[in-house]
């Protein structure tokens, strides 16, 4: 039993320390914006559809990739995310729109998504990383920017605070 103790609390102190690391490591990757307000545009969607980005509620905005792994791993809790915020992903350097729309079909993904396929939205946002999320209140300021993956958990938690 002593030694059942010593595992778990290993793996609990092991995964507190990963924690606080990859937040570190999120934080120091975090690209610096030049303003921390979203930007109030309308783009086109994969879909044909307009998007308007503005304030009101709260937004996310996640940059991924199809050739990304972290953002294979992470797509399913976008998805999930978007069932419940308002989510625009832009998908960057991935392929023309028939590419990435038979991308989100097999993995049945129905997030709202942008096709940067030339990279220039990334580099509006100084992303440098993929995946990239930045979270924004209801009243447009950039509250939270995360550099990798992130759990549903993570994401709807930094959204309850907004709320």
């Amino acid at each position: 039993m002593t030694r059942i103790r010593g595992l778990a609390k290993e793996i609990i102190i092991g995964s507190i320390f990963l924690f606080i690391l990859t937040n570190i490591i999120s934080f120091l990757r975090q690209p610096k914006l030049s303003s921390n307000h979203i930007p109030q545009e309308t783009v086109k969607l994969l879909d044909g559809s307009a998007y308007r980005l503005k304030s009101g509620k709260p937004l996310v905005i996640h940059f991924w990739a199809i050739w990304c792994p972290t953002c294979k791993l992470e797509s399913p809790n976008i998805e999930a995310l978007s069932k419940k915020y308002e989510v625009l992903t832009v998908v960057v350097n991935s392929g023309n729109n028939e590419k990435i729309t038979r991308y989100m079909k097999e993995k049945s993904l129905t997030f709202n998504v942008l096709n940067d396929s030339e990279g220039q939205w990334a580099k509006k946002y100084k992303v440098e990383a993929y995946p990239t999320t930045f979270i924004y209140d209801a009243r447009g300021m950039l509250q939270f920017t995360e550099v990798g993956y992130t759990s549903t958990a993570g994401f709807l938690g930094r959204m309850l605070l907004l709320e």
